[in-house]
């Protein structure tokens, strides 16, 4: 195995062993505050910057004064109907399989109002986007979509090492770009479904990276993997230290 994975694999299971010592609530706190930062983080990846007051007013459904930011509340609503989706379908004894399927139920969560139009593909290349990288022609996309679940099925896919397969799905979805909108979201779903459904936490990319995840979108190379790597170790870091700190409080309260 790959040293970088060995480590990385180290770290994810002392902090699972972390985990398991704090009650489900504490998890759950942890948990709803990881999907603030992740939904946050994506969407400063798309050029859209929400605060946390908007954020938890959106997730939260709480009375909106300002009308005007209602499209921008639903379609957080609909990030985190998704973000839950890619937590709930990995639990019980038949997780949703990794498959066009799950591609087409992401996209549906993200973008519902696309849903009754049987998920149509994009048939122009948009002059205006924020990913500068090359892209299917529309002409080519239900070919590649159809050779993306061949190899979501293939032996190729399953012989990779849990990360590697996470970030290779995203890598080539992203290539095809099958919607004009939440293409990169959809993408960054299924990652993040591969990798909670090996027990790891989400690769949040963090907006500071937004140039660089861009760049290494362009070449099929070890830059998104290095990306996603230091994602999860950065999750790890500041999940332990959420721990750590609780647990902190806890001591200090019983003595």
């Amino acid at each position: 195995m790959d040293a970088k994975f060995f480590e990385l694999d180290a770290k994810m299971e002392t902090l699972r062993g972390k985990q398991a010592a704090f009650p489900a609530n504490i998890r759950k706190t942890y948990q709803d505050r990881l999907d603030v930062s992740w939904i946050f983080h994506d969407n400063a990846l798309e050029g859209v910057v929400l605060s946390y007051s908007e954020l938890k007013a959106a997730i939260d459904s709480r009375i909106i004064s300002d009308v005007t930011l209602i499209p921008m509340y639903e379609e957080v609503r609909n990030h985190k109907l998704a973000v839950d989706f890619v937590r709930d379908a990995n639990t019980g004894k038949k997780p949703t399989p990794i498959d066009i399927e799950l591609v087409r139920k992401l996209y549906a969560l993200l973008t519902p109002e696309a849903a009754a139009k049987a998920y149509p593909y994009r048939r122009e290349n948009p002059l205006h986007r924020l990913y500068y990288h090359e892209i299917a022609p529309p002409e080519k996309i239900a070919y590649k979509m159809r050779k993306l679940e061949e190899w979501l099925k293939s032996e190729e896919f399953q012989e990779l090492h849990p990360i590697k397969r996470a970030t290779k799905a995203h890598f080539k979805l992203l290539n095809i770009y099958p919607w004009t909108k939440n293409s990169g979201k959809v993408a960054r779903l299924l990652m993040n479904y591969i990798l909670i459904r090996h027990g790891y936490l989400p690769a949040v990319i963090h907006s500071i990276e937004r140039q660089r995840y861009y760049e290494v979108l362009r070449f099929e190379n070890e830059g998104l993997l290095n990306l996603v790597i230091e994602s999860l170790e950065n999750g790890i870091e500041t999940t332990a230290k959420f721990l750590d700190e609780v647990n902190g409080l806890r001591v200090k309260r019983a003595s």
